[in-house]
């Protein structure tokens, strides 16, 4: 069972990192070519961006492999011998805690590059050290604490069940289904500040939009997102009557009102055409088949890792094992997905207009340095959206040298 989970990792090795390459490969080849969508000069920072975060990508990849290999190897058996508690519960609580923190200690590095090296060369990260340490002081207490509680509540239903797996999977779909319930109103003011939208015209118009929709939200918020970063996004958070609009500053301050309005219609799209059911539903699926598949994972595998096969031990390789599976399963739900996304389009589109919406696009994209072309590969196995060029396409929109967009 060990040898095939090897083989596995392995085909999931190389098929990422000849993806990467791939990608690249391709990336190098268009930027000598005319610019498409954006600006020639936006166009060469985007690829360089794509350039060097494929880079990364491999780089990290490889670090993951060693890791991986390192915790089936003796890492594994090595924590789980020397946390030496007699309360079971406590005891998995405190493996899974210790598994999750040296994983994250390990990756810290990489983490650091990207936010304060890649993000601030490319003009993304704006990001102080001060707010960097608060923010990783925050989500440690909160993990500490809601963490702690949620895989203490696991170890207990997998002691106390044969078909665990069953009811473990309904639990933690629904404190899913909470933390997304508690999302815009718990946890985003712990680490951002949300002001009600003050442009009183906008926000009519945003109302409007949602009325027309029929989505009740509980407010239209700005994000001051830009003491972070300066990508531009927007949202719809929350479940029930916690549902809120939140805007990103850098949004508000980049698009003109009817491109605005356009992007959050392609929003309500998804809200109209069911797609947020439709990922919740996904979602649960996803997570019904990897509670099934390692909770029947046979006891020859925990031999062969010199552990117990306990609560701690399965969840330990719950985490360690799901990216694999994952990575099987995402090619699928991405190509809902990026049906989905050409739908949200159209209603987008509907809301305001083509031009407006294709115009906010292509602002997005340039503000984001999102390079407009990406290999087939990388599209199957990553994007949960369609290309932007395949977007602006179905928007009616053509392309020219040095041009954001023509008719």
């Amino acid at each position: 069972m060990l040898e095939l989970i090897m083989l596995f990792y392995l085909v999931y090795l190389i098929i990422k990192l000849y993806a990467a390459f791939m990608e690249i490969g391709y990336v190098m080849k268009a930027r000598g070519q005319k610019a498409i969508i954006l600006s020639p000069s936006n166009y060469l920072k985007a690829a360089a961006y794509k350039i060097a975060s494929q880079k990364l990508l491999i780089l990290t990849t490889f670090f993951d492999f060693v890791l991986f290999f390192g915790w089936i190897t003796f890492g594994l058996s090595y924590l789980d011998t020397t946390i030496m508690i007699e309360n079971e519960v406590v005891r998995s609580v405190a493996f899974i805690m210790s598994f999750i923190a040296i994983n994250y200690l390990l990756s810290l590095p990489f983490d650091l590059y990207h936010t304060f090296g890649l993000d601030k060369k490319f003009g993304f990260s704006t990001i102080d050290v001060k707010t960097f340490v608060l923010d990783q002081i925050k989500s440690a207490l909160m993990f500490i604490l809601f963490g702690g509680a949620f895989f203490a509540a696991m170890s207990t239903i997998v002691m106390a069940y044969e078909y665990w797996w069953f009811f473990g999977f309904l639990f933690a779909f629904v404190v899913i289904l909470f933390i997304n319930m508690i999302y815009p109103i718990v946890i985003v003011p712990l680490f951002n500040k949300l002001t009600p939208l003050e442009d009183e015209s906008l926000r009519s118009s945003i109302e409007t939009l949602l009325e027309k929709a029929g989505l009740k939200s509980s407010g239209v918020f700005s994000l001051d997102a830009s003491k972070r970063d300066n990508r531009l996004n927007a949202y719809f958070g929350g479940l029930g009557r916690s549902k809120r609009v939140v805007l990103f500053d850098t949004l508000i301050a980049k698009l003109e009102k009817h491109e605005l309005l356009a992007v959050l219609g392609h929003e309500l799209g998804h809200f109209k055409h069911k797609d947020i059911l439709k990922n919740i539903a996904s979602s649960a699926l996803m997570l019904f088949i990897m509670f099934a598949l390692f909770g029947n994972l046979p006891e020859e595998l925990f031999d062969s890792l010199h552990m117990n096969k306990s609560a701690g031990s399965i969840m330990v390789l719950f985490l360690l094992l799901s990216p694999l599976v994952s990575f099987v399963l995402m090619p699928l739900f991405g190509l809902l997905s990026r049906y989905n996304e050409y739908k949200a389009d159209e209603y987008g589109s509907e809301c305001e207009s083509k031009e407006a919406l294709s115009s906010a696009l292509v602002k997005l994209a340039d503000e984001n340095k999102s390079f407009p072309l990406s290999h087939p590969l990388t599209i199957t196995l990553y994007f949960t959206h369609p290309p932007l060029t395949e977007r602006l396409k179905k928007l009616g929109m053509q392309f020219n040298e040095g041009e954001a967009l023509a008719y």
